[in-house]
């Protein structure tokens, strides 16, 4: 989980976690579709990711990491059509994994996102005994696809890894621009208001402030042991980072909304997108910001914009 962004409680150690999903059960999650995005500033995959720029290592940039490889077994999908998502994580050995900690209430966290960054999944799959996971999977658009498997295995002195594969979804391909940067977002008649800079190489602190019909949601629940998860991909090559937010439910200093912290450090400089995942009366809605990471905020970066309006199938 430790990919390059940093929980409050490890600043010091820019380590980045993953571990947010919603499905049900373990099913499906939920889903950010951009059905037609607004006007759209230009920029290259060159220029929004250096390499040359890391100031911290980003995960799910590899696909095999400290003798662990991802076996992705199913890497074409039709769009629009349900299929079972299955894959495998091997040993240096080739042998798949069958034990893993559980961290944030599962063994494994699974991300799909669109390489445009206008589709995003957050999925919670099944593992068999013989350490195969599958999931019934329907992308709605056809193009590129990052699949990212977040997981530590049950091991003395295994470390929390992201490791990525590709997966290609076929259909009649529409291109889609990324999202204009916007402090605000809207999801399922909530309001999200993210305040904060994410800069490369320094710690800041993002806030993000939840409402519904102008009034501050303040009665938010647990989910996954948190009152907010936050996943980043880096435009360009998809560098995945993930925190949570500071503190947690019944620590007795953190409030259940309408503000969920979270402290963050990116990678490098660049456009990244954000996935805020929150729960309130029973369901999990997801938040999406367009950010780039260049010492301005998001409200600096786009003042008078639009609130960007993000919905989709959240499983249920």
């Amino acid at each position: 989980m430790h990919a390059g962004l940093k929980i409050t409680a490890f600043a010091a150690a820019l380590a980045a976690t993953f571990g947010t999903a919603y499905g049900v059960g373990q099913g499906v999650g939920p889903v950010v579709e951009d059905k037609s995005p607004a006007r759209h500033d230009t920029h290259t995959a060159d220029a929004d990711s250096d390499p040359r720029q890391e100031s911290s290592p980003a995960g799910g940039l590899q696909i095999s990491e400290s003798d662990y490889s991802l076996d992705l077994r199913t890497p074409r999908l039709t769009a629009g059509r349900t299929a079972e998502l299955r894959f495998a994580v091997r040993d240096d050995d080739g042998r798949a994994v069958t034990a893993f900690r559980r961290e944030h209430d599962k063994e494994l966290h699974l991300i799909v996102a669109s390489r445009d960054l206008n589709t995003y999944r957050h999925l919670h799959p099944t593992r068999a005994a013989d350490g195969t996971w599958s999931i019934p999977v329907s992308l709605p658009r056809a193009g590129d696809y990052r699949v990212f498997a977040d997981f530590t295995p049950e091991k003395k002195g295994a470390v929390n890894l992201t490791l990525g594969a590709d997966l290609a979804v076929s259909g009649t391909y529409t291109p889609q621009s990324l999202p204009t940067p916007n402090p605000t977002a809207t999801t399922d008649g909530y309001e999200v208001k993210l305040g904060g800079a994410l800069r490369p190489g320094a710690a800041r602190e993002l806030k993000l402030t939840v409402s519904r019909g102008g009034r501050p949601v303040t009665d938010l629940q647990p989910y996954l042991g948190a009152y907010g998860h936050l996943v980043a991909l880096r435009s360009g090559d998809l560098a995945y980072l993930h925190v949570h937010p500071g503190g947690e439910p019944g620590d007795g200093t953190t409030e259940p909304g309408p503000d969920i912290s979270f402290t963050a450090t990116a990678p490098s400089s660049g456009t990244y997108r954000l996935f805020l995942d929150f729960k309130h009366e029973g369901k999990v809605h997801t938040a999406a910001f367009t950010v780039r990471a260049a010492g301005a905020t998001a409200v600096d970066e786009a003042p008078g914009e639009a609130a960007h309006e993000t919905s989709g199938d959240h499983g249920h």
